[in-house]
């Protein structure tokens, strides 16, 4: 058995994003598209014979509240592991973009560390831990561009191309950032959305829906309108993915980006069919 590994973890785009309603426990119930892209971080694992579980940055700083140590003391707990590992990761996701960084290195820390130790834990299992970390963790897990229905958790996988049908998107990451909490905690987000099928959402793919939470994150941060505008000045239709602030468009073919603010992240990225590390459990 391996000693180390390095794996990827893809960001997500939210194609659109209902808020239908709000459990008593004040969780949002929510309709989306999760969307795998090729925008990704790298993780690096080694194990060590002793349970202690380190981590080190490569090109940022390591964040206060890290969700990859997190999974993996929870990995731990939920197994009584005595193993332990050394993680290095490579922050390319933006951080406060709606683009799941996080959670995406949080499930390869997962199916990683369920590889390097030999925990043979099957995907229920992994994703009864990854829930508990946050709302988007089974989601890639589960190795599959979904339909996410309840606070995230829920998950029918589309699994082929006429469902999700392979595309070019170019994602903006201005400046500012966004805190989730700020936006679900707003009185003028809408949370009674329609309930939508995936029958309906088949029939038009990318230019379905909305994002419910755009219009709030518009009034807390001037930086998503102002890509959003960027966008409308290439011809293109614009959309938050998940709380932002990165948003996100479609496009047909190359285009000259060069006028953009140089302080933005911006990438052309694809879809991806199928997680990098689907089949690892």
């Amino acid at each position: 058995m391996k000693a180390l590994y390095d794996v990827p973890a893809p960001a997500k785009l939210n194609l659109f994003l209902h808020i239908t309603g709000r459990r008593p426990d004040g969780y949002h119930l929510l309709q989306s598209v999760f969307m795998l892209i090729d925008w990704c971080d790298t993780l690096h694992f080694e194990r060590r014979p002793h349970a202690q579980i380190s981590r080190e940055d490569l090109g940022s700083a390591l964040p206060a509240d890290d969700l990859t140590l997190r999974a993996a003391r929870a990995l731990q707990a939920a197994t009584g592991c005595t193993q332990g590992a050394h993680l290095s990761v490579f922050k390319r996701i933006p951080a406060q973009a709606g683009m799941g960084g996080g959670s995406s290195d949080a499930a390869s820390t997962l199916l990683a560390l369920n590889r390097l130790w030999g925990l043979k834990l099957d995907l229920p299992d992994l994703s009864r831990i990854g829930l508990a970390l946050g709302a988007d963790v089974p989601f890639f897990l589960c190795g599959r561009n979904a339909w996410a229905e309840g606070i995230g958790e829920r998950i029918t996988p589309l699994e082929n191309a006429s469902q999700l049908p392979k595309a070019r998107f170019v994602v903006v990451k201005p400046t500012a950032g966004l805190d989730t909490k700020n936006i679900f905690s707003s009185p003028s987000l809408k949370r009674n959305s329609d309930s939508a099928t995936i029958l309906g959402f088949t029939a038009t793919h990318y230019d379905f829906g909305r994002n419910d939470l755009q219009r709030v994150a518009q009034t807390l941060c001037p930086d998503v309108t102002q890509a959003l505008q960027w966008l409308a000045s290439h011809g293109l239709h614009g959309r938050m993915t998940g709380s932002g602030s990165a948003v996100f468009a479609k496009i047909p073919q190359a285009i000259d980006f060069l006028d953009a603010p140089r302080e933005w992240q911006i990438k052309v990225c694809e879809n991806l069919m199928i997680h990098p590390l689907a089949g690892w459990v």
